[in-house]
């Protein structure tokens, strides 16, 4: 049985719930690329209306999260190789500007900040050696949202949580756990860079990091669907005699 809401924004707030779950379920790799996300099912599992599941995926689609097929319903985004690499790229520059910036102010970042930091990457090195990829996962990603909250800015830290959330719907498909092993060193030498007030050198370390993204996975050939049918229609070859002159003999 649904839940009656009052107001707009207890509906707005059910679907913001919603919207969260989703992208945490992404980040932790409990949500497959392909995945469907039914609006019926959706509503079932929450206990609510399907209009607050459509305000939550509206949301979603804003944020290029997920996409609606007609006929068909909503989908989370397919994430190509171009795609992310305008992904890595944009997020290459906020990240290194934002370290830029802070780099500018001539302080270094406070004692509590670097311990926030460097929690944040124990709990990296316990999943990575439990072998919880799910876990694994979420830490990789939010290490970034984290690192921007750190240096004050929490409205890029909400669009770099979005930017993550579709790396990792790339990543998923060609990560291994060697690849996450090198992204967590990664990050353990942009802490280390501004625990010791190398502001300049975290800065080279993000960009290294971030740069370096497709040798830090592992492409698979995509399987063109129309392949076998492109063959098999392909015109005949013209070298038997006369063909190519009008069947001339």
């Amino acid at each position: 049985m649904n839940v009656a809401y009052k107001t707009w924004r207890d509906v707005l707030t059910v679907a913001a719930s919603i919207s969260n779950k989703i992208v945490e379920a992404i980040l932790s790799q409990q949500l497959a690329p392909e995945a469907r996300l039914g609006e019926s099912e959706l509503a079932t599992l929450f206990n609510c209306s399907r209009t607050i599941v459509r305000e939550a995926m509206l949301d979603l689609a804003a944020r290029g999260i997920v996409t609606v097929i007609p006929r068909r319903g909503w989908f989370l985004t397919q994430v190509d190789a171009e795609m992310a690499r305008e992904l890595y790229d944009a997020r290459q520059i906020i990240e290194t500007g934002l370290l830029r910036h802070f780099a500018q102010k001539g302080r270094p970042l406070e004692p509590h900040l670097v311990q926030r930091l460097q929690s944040h990457l124990a709990e990296q090195q316990l999943a990575l050696e439990a072998g919880h990829v799910g876990r694994r996962s979420y830490l990789l990603g939010n290490f970034h949202v984290c690192l921007a909250e750190c240096l004050g800015n929490r409205l890029l830290a909400e669009k770099l949580r979005d930017f993550t959330v579709l790396t990792t719907l790339f990543t998923m498909r060609h990560q291994t756990p060697g690849d996450a092993r090198m992204s967590y060193e990664e990050h353990v030498a942009i802490v280390e860079a501004l625990a010791s007030g190398r502001l300049a050198d975290a800065g080279e370390c993000m960009r290294e990091h971030l740069g370096t993204w497709d040798s830090k996975v592992h492409m698979v050939r995509e399987v063109d669907p129309l392949d076998g049918l492109r063959r098999a229609l392909a015109p005949m070859p013209s070298d038997v005699k006369g063909v190519a002159a009008g069947g001339k003999k």
